[in-house]
């Protein structure tokens, strides 16, 4: 794919990251004024560049305690307690990762393995279980793998659909990572494959996938970056390129 950027500049063909980027984005998309907690740079640069595009009236946060500009720059304090208030009231619409995820959307960050006896020990449960029961959470996963598409979490932090019920504002509206775009728009609530990045085929996601996918008999291409959000991107939110070490071209 190629473009050209609103000073002229021929942009070249989007990246695998920067159509995550846009990915990321989209899960903003008619989200109004609430505060998009983005984790990870890549769903960081995507909250920036819907606030640019799409979404004006979000407000940006680092994630933690404080509310940043368009460009990055610290704007104001968010005290403790406003941000509980926001996220008690589904004002906010965090985009997480994951250790491990499976079909419900249930999200493991805590450990692998058996609670008492862990193989490995992970970030611990946070405050995942109080986010995706209060607020709408996405995820973003930039190695897609068996290991983290799993049959059943090891331990459950962030609920998922099956788990939710009488939850007012639990809601997950998408998982995206470095090999497509998923969603819960199904009968059951569990996930399918709304759509797969350039290069990437439908087999090449259900194999490094540990669970059944709900994939539809055509599935489309995740949409293209225009010219004006690749210049977005590489002049103005990322100019250094940050987004490349997450997901590789």
């Amino acid at each position: 794919m190629s473009g050209t950027a609103l000073n002229g500049t021929d942009l070249g063909g989007a990246t695998r990251a920067e159509y995550c980027v846009v990915a990321c984005a989209d899960a903003w998309r008619g989200a109004g004024e609430i505060l998009a907690s983005p984790m990870g740079v890549i769903p960081s640069v995507g909250a920036r560049l819907a606030k640019w595009t799409f979404a004006p009236d979000l407000l940006l946060t680092d994630g933690e305690a404080t509310l940043i500009g368009l460009d990055g720059t610290v704007e104001g304090w968010l005290p403790y307690r406003q941000h509980l208030e926001l996220v008690a009231s589904g004002r906010r619409h965090v985009m997480m990762g994951a250790s491990q995820i499976d079909r419900f959307g249930n999200q493991n960050i805590s450990c692998v393995g058996d609670w008492e006896r862990p193989r490995r020990q992970l970030l611990g449960v946070r405050g995942a279980p109080v986010n995706t029961l209060n607020n709408p959470t996405s995820y973003w996963i930039p190695r897609h793998s068996r290991r983290v598409f799993v049959e059943r979490v090891d331990v459950v932090c962030g609920v998922g659909y099956d788990r939710a019920a009488g939850a007012r504002h639990h809601r997950l509206p998408r998982v995206v990572s470095d090999l497509g775009v998923f969603d819960f728009e199904t009968p059951d609530r569990s996930m399918r494959l709304a759509s797969v990045h350039p290069g990437v085929t439908v087999e090449q996601v259900r194999e490094a996938t540990g669970f059944e996918l709900t994939v539809a008999a055509e599935v489309p291409p995740t949409r293209e970056p225009t010219p004006a959000e690749l210049r977005l991107i590489r002049e103005v939110v990322d100019p250094g390129g940050a987004r490349a070490r997450e997901v590789g071209a």
